[in-house]
């Protein structure tokens, strides 16, 4: 449309609406700026207004901030004051582990021969290990064995109890046999005490009523004198009769006694206390001894069964008298006869 209007103002000259038109155009950009005047003012209040809101939250978190500072200065101070003595404390042991080190290079020395004994302890010590693992497995297989012994003992326990039962049975039986073999014995020994008795009897009415013959309890007592010379084992020739009867006397107590009742006639000789030392007698024992055979050797020429008869030798220590008078020494040298059980 203005350009329409310029045509036409080109070809009339009529300025009028070229004025209108600037007024025109004039009044809209006024109209614009004012506007733009109002939208620019609009924001900047609200910007001005969030300005306030912002400024006075900075305020509050300046005021904040104003704080903490004031307090990191407060720990600044108390880190530094704890960082002086930290200082002081390391400067403190600093000198400590001078002291120390000093100290390490004193045992230096004896550190090492002490890591020589620890090396030395070690080998040692893997050393009583393999002793003590071999010591274990010792125990084990003894632990077995043992387990092994305890089956074979408890086995044995029952056998054992078993045999307990059976002993007590047999004890009983045994000393039911014990009390009837001591009644037997008991009749035995009376038997023969009797048989003792008579052939004592006998012996004696033999012999006569003689003092260098006698009998002493369950013993028929003749003097060495009568019988054989001072030290000699010889028998006298003197001496014979009276042997010849007790030799009459033994084979008629055999005849009498019972074949059950297992005696003998046992044949003792004893000497004095003078010692004697020649080549056939070293001492009393031997001439005590020999003089017993003697008698033993004749009895058996005259009859008398040899397993009836037992020789032995006393010598000087089986006393009657313990006196050393000539007469004790006479009746310590003797020939005992007893009749006794085998």
């Amino acid at each position: 449309m203005a350009l329409s209007r310029t045509r036409r103002g080109l070809a009339a000259t009529n300025y009028w609406p070229g004025y209108v038109d600037m007024l025109s155009t004039l009044l809209l950009v006024v109209t614009f700026l004012m506007s733009l005047f109002m939208l620019t003012n609009y924001f900047v209040t609200q910007q001005a207004s969030g300005k306030d809101t912002m400024l006075s939250r900075l305020n509050r978190q300046l005021s904040q901030l104003t704080e903490l500072l004031a307090l990191e200065r407060s720990k600044k101070e108390s880190l530094e004051d704890n960082l002086s003595s930290l200082q002081a404390t390391l400067l403190d042991k600093d000198k400590e582990n001078q002291r120390l080190n000093a100290l390490i290079g004193e045992q230096g020395g004896k550190t090492e021969g002490a890591e020589a004994r620890a090396t030395a302890l070690g080998g040692q010590l893997d050393q009583q290990k393999q002793i003590t693992n071999d010591a274990l497995a010792k125990v084990e297989i003894l632990n077995q064995q043992l387990a092994a012994l305890r089956l074979q003992l408890a086995a044995l326990q029952e056998a054992l109890d078993a045999s307990e039962v059976k002993d007590k049975e047999s004890q009983v039986k045994i000393a039911d046999l014990g009390q009837r073999l001591n009644v037997a014995l008991a009749k035995k020994v009376q038997e023969l005490a009797r048989y003792r008795s008579d052939f004592f009897g006998k012996l004696r009415e033999a012999l006569g009523d003689r003092p260098d013959f006698q009998v002493a309890g369950d013993r028929f007592v003749f003097a060495s004198d009568v019988l054989f010379d001072s030290g000699s084992a010889d028998l006298k020739s003197e001496a014979t009769p009276q042997l010849d009867k007790l030799a009459d006397a033994l084979k008629q107590l055999e005849s009498k006694i019972p074949s059950d009742i297992a005696w003998v006639m046992r044949v003792d000789g004893h000497t004095d206390i003078k010692p004697i030392t020649s080549a056939n007698f070293p001492s009393n024992w031997e001439l005590s001894a020999e003089r017993a055979i003697s008698v033993v050797r004749y009895l058996i020429d005259k009859g008398v069964p040899a397993n009836r008869l037992v020789a032995a030798g006393f010598g000087e220590f089986q006393p009657i008298d313990t006196g050393d008078s000539d007469e004790a020494l006479r009746k310590n040298r003797r020939i005992e006869l007893k009749l006794t059980e085998r």
